[in-house]
């Protein structure tokens, strides 16, 4: 078999494997893209009244403040998924495990924020480990590993496919 034909046959039939997982990844992205754009994806930052100054509280103090909003489910550092200090804002943010953001300014202690964060989930959702560990590695790495194959193989189909154009024009013009 030549190697444009066999080429095009795993073309072919690579992309049809590759189809749905592709097809996540691809949306999914493409709503991480917006993420900073979008408040449903992922709330905006606020803005504390000072900036770029160490907090004038505790951890534990902000932290309080966290759990003192009772739709996030702070019960115990056991609920909390992530802790991102934000100087230049001049806040700090307090994401659960059930996804609820809890916006705190670092000076004051006061909530500013309360919103449901859903970035994480659509990042789960691209990277494939939303499914599960073995769906991430077994279907999902080996399916961004076939694109990059259908890549190649589709510049080097559409490189080769020119130069016989080129050279059939050229052969059509001297003649």
């Amino acid at each position: 078999m030549k190697m444009p034909v066999l080429l095009r046959k795993l073309h072919y039939w690579g992309s049809i494997v590759i189809a749905l997982p592709l097809a996540i990844m691809i949306g999914a992205g493409l709503m991480l893209m917006l993420k900073k754009d979008v408040e449903w994806i992922q709330p905006s930052s606020q803005k504390g009244i000072v900036t770029n100054v160490f907090p004038k509280a505790s951890l534990t103090e902000l932290y309080a403040s966290a759990k003192s909003v009772e739709q996030a489910g702070f019960t115990s550092w056991a609920e909390l998924n992530r802790v991102d200090f934000k100087p230049n804002k001049g806040i700090v943010k307090f994401v659960s495990k059930s996804n609820w953001e809890v916006q705190i300014d670092t000076q004051t202690s006061q909530v500013l924020q309360v919103a449901k964060r859903r970035s994480d989930v659509i990042e789960a959702i691209h990277d494939g480990s939303f499914f599960a560990d073995g769906v991430k590695l077994g279907v999902f790495l080996p399916a961004g590993i076939i694109l990059f194959l259908l890549w190649l193989t589709g510049v080097y189909l559409l490189i080769t496919t020119e130069i016989a154009k080129a050279k059939r024009r050229r052969r059509n013009t001297i003649t």
